[in-house]
């Protein structure tokens, strides 16, 4: 059997082709009668959308390619789920790519891979340079998500200083001195691990401490298996602190093996929070506190910049701004979404109960 075409569907509720067309982009001047009459051919008739068609005819492919470092690290998988959600509101598909940070994966990425199968890139990257990104002058057009490379690009993140220095300023309220940060950078370049570092910096400042770089506790990468294993050197070297901030859950559960490894009581010796609240850490024996961003909103802002650039990519005419001045197009965003914190046993301790069981 044939597949039903849009005449086919007018035909049948007795409307032009033109009243269907509009039915289906959800033009609002259409009468609620005219509305239902077309969708109960539609219905009827099992019409459905020809969205390879629909994307021909507007020079889009309808996908768009999402790249992070690392798919086995739960934030990114987190934030995924959360991208996915996002575009099919809006009828498109998302192609997931691991880049491994490496840079060049990611400069690929900035090319849309060496073809015209992608819309659009949201970008996580780690390995990237500015010059990388001031090179990338064409399609397709881009959001990254992080640390700030440029001031070139359309960008969505947290406050990650900010959010370190509550954390920081979390822990100095308990009482601790002695914090140790578990993944922490110093060295001038432009990241995550940088911003977050600054963070705890400008919270030892604040309460009059000194800053020592010993309390840095550098890591491969951000895996369970690094923080364990940085807690383990410096604790076997004797250092006993009474705090971990440690720069994204993965590694502040890895810490929390390798305390329980030690004797250490969490958070009655030492307390430990982490970055970006995925779901492990709410089972993990503490329970983890940590910095949790609003990765639906991560999800939603690269999106919706995306299709704002897509959109002008395939305008014919740039429209300029209000007060004549040029498109808008050339003034990238900088947008920064919601984080809080979540305390949780491994900082607060857990609730006292009486009696057993």
């Amino acid at each position: 059997m044939a597949r039903p075409r849009i005449k086919d569907v007018a035909r049948h509720a007795g409307v032009s082709e033109k009243t269907v067309s509009n039915v289906l982009n959800d033009y609002v001047h259409v009468s609620d009668r005219t509305r239902r009459v077309v969708q109960e051919a539609i219905d009827h008739l099992g019409y459905r959308i020809n969205l390879a068609g629909r994307h021909l005819r507007s020079g889009r492919t309808g996908i768009i390619a999402l790249v992070v470092p690392e798919l086995d690290v739960p934030y990114f998988a987190e934030l995924a789920r959360h991208v996915v959600r996002e575009a099919e509101k809006r009828s498109l598909t998302v192609l997931i790519h691991q880049s491994g940070g490496d840079r060049e994966r990611e400069k690929a990425a900035l090319a849309g891979f060496g073809s015209d199968f992608v819309d659009g890139v949201i970008l996580s990257p780690l390995a990237l340079a500015p010059e990388d990104l001031c090179a990338h002058t064409g399609p397709p057009p881009t959001v990254l998500l992080g640390e700030l490379l440029t001031e070139g690009a359309d960008h969505v993140a947290i406050d990650n200083e900010r959010a370190a220095r509550e954390a920081t300023e979390h822990l100095l309220a308990l009482g601790r001195r002695r914090i140790l940060t578990v993944g922490g950078r110093d060295d001038g370049r432009v990241g995550t691990a940088q911003a977050r570092t600054r963070g705890f910096r400008l919270a030892l400042a604040g309460a009059g401490l000194a800053y020592d770089p010993a309390s840095l506790l550098p890591v491969e990468a951000f895996h369970m298996g690094d923080g364990a294993d940085a807690v383990r050197r410096v604790l076997a070297e004797g250092v006993r602190p009474d705090a971990l901030l440690c720069l994204n859950d993965q590694l502040a559960l890895g810490a929390l093996r390798a305390l329980h490894g030690y004797g250490a009581r969490v958070p009655e010796d030492v307390a430990v929070i982490g970055f970006d609240d995925v779901e492990g850490g709410r089972f993990s024996v503490p329970s983890l506190s940590t910095v949790a961003p609003d990765k639906e909103a991560v999800a939603r802002v690269a999106v919706d910049l995306l299709l704002r650039r897509i959109d002008e990519a395939t305008r014919p005419e740039p429209r300029p701004d209000e007060a004549g001045g040029p498109p808008s197009a050339v003034r990238p965003q900088d947008r920064v979404v919601a984080h809080r914190l979540v305390l949780r046993e491994s900082t607060e301790g857990a609730a006292r109960r009486d009696g057993g069981w």
